[in-house]
């Protein structure tokens, strides 16, 4: 049976959804220094990029609702297979200026729906 798109929508948004918790509170400085942190936030970018992917196979139509999705599956690709090349400062300036917009954008998509089943 294939998988909802509304649990890839899910699945992204509640990993966007880590990632400001993840930063509340904490400075650029205090993102560098801790590679827990950075680590953190760059895995659940990971996941955003993953299910968003999924979902533009998925459903396209859907998908076509998220502003600049090919740039942040991109982003994806790039902390997974440029790990050693991640800038840092980037990630930083994606988590503390696009992650809260995307984060209303995919309530939207969900419009407020239960989480899937399971979750």
């Amino acid at each position: 049976m294939p998988t909802d798109p509304r649990t890839y929508i899910w699945e992204a948004r509640r990993a966007a959804e880590q990632i400001g918790t993840f930063i509340a509170g904490r400075s650029w400085d205090d993102y560098q220094a801790d590679a827990m942190l950075r680590s953190a936030v760059e895995r659940q970018f990971e996941i955003v990029g993953e299910a968003l992917n999924k979902l533009s196979r998925t459903d396209a139509a859907v998908a076509e609702g998220i502003t600049d999705l090919p740039r942040i599956v991109a982003f994806r690709n790039l902390l997974i297979h440029g790990y050693a090349t991640i800038d840092d400062q980037l990630v930083w300036e994606v988590a503390t200026e696009r992650v809260g917009r995307l984060v209303i954008t995919l309530g939207e998509l969900l419009d407020d729906e239960p989480r899937p089943a399971g979750e």
